[in-house]
């Protein structure tokens, strides 16, 4: 029988063991754990998958590479951490050829390098079908407290790092992942919740409200949206259900957003406010253009699994 991706989390979250070293586990973007001394470390791992997260031929491998680390990299920016190591494991099919592994390997390296990531180990295995990159990432939070997914509180602005929708024409091969703007909304202090937009904007909205026990409107008109190559621009409707922006979104008291806009590490951004913190009673709604209220469905990406 079918299941979801979220059916199956929430049933692994009730009977995971966890232990007083863990800080932050499962249903955030990357688990926080401390050291005997105290220090809090970043874990975080992600699978890309010929067919679902790529398809062979359609993009270069280095980008596929690139892609592969950089969607961990932005895991852990989003809970504030600064990513410093990674492992990576290959499970290849036989009718993939040495070089183009070595352009993947080579596209990883070059994001890693950029990003002063090194990377330290990892698994090769054979594949019967498809090409799997599982990574692993390790960041620190030296000294910052975690940004959460359930801390959002009525009033607070929602605010995202730069425009969304439309990313499968190229961005999500391309994206700078954001964990230096990650880094510096933990340092604030201000920042009450944050997620990555990796699902759609309107489905991990839905994850904030959820955790955070609130409601929220969206202003269809405040949400920047992703210039595209060719000379056009995302609907409202690519920027709350494509998915794969790795923008970040997060939470945050409208007193504090011009001094957070102002940090050197979000100056840059085309950081925007796009909407409020609600009651719970009042649900998950979107503002209109023409001044009406909807419902936001979830929408946005799930894996279905099972048979």
């Amino acid at each position: 029988m079918p299941f979801t991706e979220r059916e199956l989390i929430d049933w692994l979250t009730a009977r995971a063991p966890r232990g007083p070293e863990v800080a932050l586990g499962i249903g955030h973007d990357a688990a926080v754990v401390r050291a005997p001394s105290g220090d809090l470390l970043v874990l975080k791992s992600d699978q890309t998958i010929e067919s679902v997260h790529f398809v062979r031929g359609e993009q270069p491998w280095g980008l596929v590479g690139r892609k592969a680390l950089a969607r961990v990299l932005s895991d852990v920016g989003a809970v504030g951490g600064r990513p410093v190591a990674a492992l990576c494991s290959l499970a290849l099919p036989a009718d993939v050829a040495l070089a183009d592994v070595r352009a993947l390997l080579d596209g990883l390296l070059e994001i890693a390098t950029a990003n002063g990531v090194s990377l330290v180990g990892g698994d090769l295995s054979r594949s019967e079908r498809g090409v799997v990159i599982d990574i692993a990432g390790l960041g620190f939070l030296e000294g910052r407290g975690a940004l959460r997914r359930d801390g959002a509180r009525v009033g607070d602005a929602i605010v995202v790092t730069g425009p969304l929708g439309g990313s499968r024409a190229g961005h999500h091969l391309t994206f700078e992942p954001r964990w230096r703007a990650g880094v510096a909304l933990a340092e604030s202090g201000a920042v009450t919740s944050c997620i990555d937009l990796s699902d759609g904007l309107a489905r991990d909205l839905h994850q904030i409200t959820a955790a955070s026990q609130v409601g929220a409107q969206i202003d269809a008109a405040a949400v920047p949206l992703r210039p595209l190559a060719d000379g056009g621009v995302a609907t409202i409707e690519q920027a709350l259900h494509d998915g794969e922006d790795f923008e970040l979104m997060f939470t945050v008291a409208p007193t504090e957003l011009a001094r957070l806009k102002a940090a050197p590490a979000l100056r840059s951004l085309e950081v925007a406010a796009i909407g409020t913190v609600l009651p719970a009673s009042e649900g998950v709604v979107m503002l209109r253009p023409d001044g009406t209220r909807v419902p936001l469905a979830r929408g946005g990406y799930e894996h279905s699994l099972g048979i």
